[in-house]
């Protein structure tokens, strides 16, 4: 694990420039490459309002990004809000099609959830053609939906459930 925190830290602080358009101003006087984002981020992998899990690279195990659902409500709600990420070195080589999958997987199949959703910023062309070629469907755009980069920003939302997951032909027996 102390091997995984060191990678996964450096992997955040060399792509940060890479992230800076994406990702959330850092509060003044936090670390965001200190042990504990580690912590508070992969920490607790799992629990009743989340689940956050590393891509790795299969043939030698190398951390290349991170997906996690967030909010996980359960009743008649059964959704969660999707967020991931990949290193520069690593985009467009089919890792974060291949973790998408196995993500819906396990959101559908182990989580049980109903409705998995992202919220994606309009200029984030790759992070919106993931979306789409896992099944999400762009429902609508939320205006100045996060403070991202220091400003709120308009996001598009997509979303997928469990029945365009399946109907799509990406699963096949959800025991449902």
């Amino acid at each position: 694990m102390a091997g995984d925190r060191r990678e996964y830290l450096e992997l955040l602080r060399t792509n940060a420039e890479f992230h800076r358009p994406w990702s959330p101003a850092v509060p003044p006087g936090v670390d965001p490459y200190a042990d504990e984002v580690f912590e508070r981020v992969l920490g607790d992998c799992r629990s009743e309002t989340s689940s956050r899990t590393l891509l790795c690279r299969k043939s030698d195990g190398v951390i290349l990004g991170s997906f996690n659902l967030n909010q996980i409500v359960r009743g008649a709600f059964e959704c969660a809000f999707l967020g991931y990420w990949v290193g520069a070195p690593h985009q467009g080589q089919g890792y974060m099609t291949e973790g998408m999958r196995l993500l819906l997987r396990h959101a559908f199949q182990r989580v049980r959830l109903h409705r998995v959703e992202a919220n994606i910023i309009p200029s984030n062309r790759p992070s919106r053609a993931l979306a789409k070629s896992a099944g999400f469907r762009c429902e609508g755009l939320s205006p100045r939906y996060l403070k991202i980069a220091g400003r709120w920003q308009d996001h598009e939302r997509w979303a997928i459930t469990v029945e365009d997951y399946t109907e799509s032909g990406s699963s096949r027996n959800l025991n449902r």
